[in-house]
């Protein structure tokens, strides 16, 4: 073992395979252990991440420590503390095996995938793509990453400090941010895919992954829905949505896009907007991309036309952009369906729980929503919905939670991250199963006897009553009995009468 904890093995170009192979080979608890030096050498260099990642992303230093890594080390230590169990075997039991198996033992095994390529946003350039890239690497894996853009040099000093933690260079490599870099890296090939980004992007990956088969999973846009419940606090209404449209510059799949009004009470919904344009105008305007800014244009001015309502101002190209609310916006419109990073919420008015569901698949991206009101109201509500994650009471940052798996449905992606079923996500399944004993009979050439032992078994274990099942018994035991070779030897086969007398007696009683 070297100091790092890990096998010698040969590095250099050409042998990244071994590297890996030998790092899959690793006790889990050993993998762990540079994850765990990696996170404290992580937490001395909160200054230097902070620097690394791109300014555009419209955050403060504390914004950095809150949303990006304070949650990759909370991760981070959630590996540590609970990946062996759950990428143990699991070995089934025998009390639960089926009886005609008898002999036979079964293990689940979770085994590493081999190269792992993780696409990662621009917006959350550290915490999305980190904890993909520690959960690839914790279950056996070698990693791609290719950052988004603004986020290479921030995965540049990750990298380096999983390399002082004791992790194989050949284990971790960078591409360059372009999208050129990332059409090259799904080329190269890899055995699954983990993409965050715009559901535009994620369908073009896909096209390209369906040439070779390449499974992946896919974290795309949102246009996540804020449901305000007759009764519920509009003051914390307010506060939630004000904080998801400041947060990273509204530059967040979470952000709250569409505010669904329950009941449609004009006064109600009047005094919300109030609160809402009063508590806006503090929160600064963020330049946008140009595309974004002119794509926010467009659907401004349909939904005006449309006969919608704009609080607030649109700023004009090249200018930084406040929030906006769309008053008296509709399901359909494209503004209330659009994936877009921009300070835009459109607030749209519904009879009930009815209109909720009607608004929420009228969307083609189910990726989250927030519900506010009684919690057993929003929790039947959510039920119904077909949705990747529900809130009730909070906006986006219970999901910050490491245990919490993260992932949307319809247009906003499959499979999840993070959690342990983002681990699980990391491995393949694998089967062993041990014949013990010396019997041959399963190989056996099945005859007219078996009819009836198979009969036996199935009216044994999936008859309806206890009758029914005991007469399965006494057929199993005749047919087994049949086939004894001592038996055989000494009685003759069952006749076709004796089988039909069988059969009748089954069926009439």
């Amino acid at each position: 073992m070297s100091e790092s904890g890990l096998r010698k093995v040969p590095t250099g170009p050409g042998w990244d395979a071994k590297v890996q192979r030998a790092w899959a080979e690793e006790p889990v608890a050993e993998r762990l252990k540079v994850l765990r030096r990696f996170r404290f050498r992580m937490s001395h260099r909160t200054d230097d991440l902070c620097r690394a990642i791109d300014a555009g992303t419209a955050r403060t230093p504390a914004d950095v420590r809150a949303s990006e890594i304070l949650p990759l080390l909370g991760a981070c230590e959630f590996l540590e503390k609970n990946a062996k169990k759950i990428l143990g075997s699991r070995l089934l039991s025998a009390w639960t095996r089926p009886i005609w198996l008898w002999g036979v033992s079964s293990e689940i095994q979770r085994v590493p995938l081999g190269r792992v390529l993780v696409i990662g946003p621009s917006n959350y350039p550290l915490f999305l793509p980190g904890v993909q890239v520690l959960q690839a690497l914790a279950a056996g894996n070698a990693v791609t990453w290719k950052p988004g853009r603004g986020g290479r040099a921030v995965a540049k000093l990750v990298a380096e400090e999983l390399t002082a933690a004791g992790l194989p260079r050949e284990l971790l490599r960078l591409t360059e941010e372009s999208d050129e870099a990332g059409t090259a890296a799904v080329a190269a090939g890899a055995d699954k895919v983990f993409f965050t980004g715009s559901s535009e992007t994620g369908r073009a990956v896909l096209r390209s992954l369906a040439e070779t088969g390449t499974p992946s999973v896919m974290e795309l846009s949102g246009c996540s829905a804020v449901v305000v419940l007759p009764g519920s606090d509009l003051g914390r209404v307010t506060a939630a949505v004000v904080f998801g449209l400041r947060l990273n510059g509204s530059a967040t799949c979470m952000a709250p896009r569409r505010l669904l009004v329950v009941g449609r009470t004009t006064s109600r919904r009047e005094a919300l907007v109030n609160r809402l344009r009063e508590a806006l105008e503090d929160v600064h305007p963020v330049l946008l991309d140009p595309n974004v800014q002119e794509k926010l244009r467009t659907l401004v001015e349909e939904a005006l036309d449309a006969g919608a309502l704009l609080v607030g101002e649109l700023a004009s190209i090249g200018e930084a952009q406040g929030p906006i609310l769309i008053v008296l916006a509709r399901p359909e419109m494209r503004i209330a369906q659009a994936d877009i990073f921009a300070p835009v919420l459109s607030v749209i008015d519904v009879e009930d729980a009815a209109g909720v569901a009607a608004a929420q698949r009228a969307s083609p991206l189910a990726l989250s929503v927030s519900i506010f009101g009684d919690e057993q109201t929003a929790r039947r509500m959510a039920g119904r919905m077909t949705i990747g994650t529900a809130i009730v009471n909070d906006v986006i940052v219970p999901t910050a939670d490491p245990r919490i798996p993260f992932g949307g449905r319809r247009g906003a992606g499959f499979g999840v991250t993070r959690g342990a079923e983002g681990l699980l996500e990391m491995t393949a399944v694998k089967t062993v199963l041990v014949r013990r004993g010396r019997t041959r009979r399963q190989f056996e050439a099945t005859t007219e006897r078996h009819v009836w032992f198979f009969e036996g078994l199935i009216l044994a274990g999936h008859s309806a009553t206890w009758k029914e099942r005991l007469r399965g018994v006494r057929v199993l035991l005749g047919a087994a009995r049949r086939m004894d070779p001592e038996v055989l030897s000494a009685e003759p086969a069952t006749t076709e009468e004796e089988a039909n007398e069988m059969r009748e007696q089954n069926v009439d009683e």
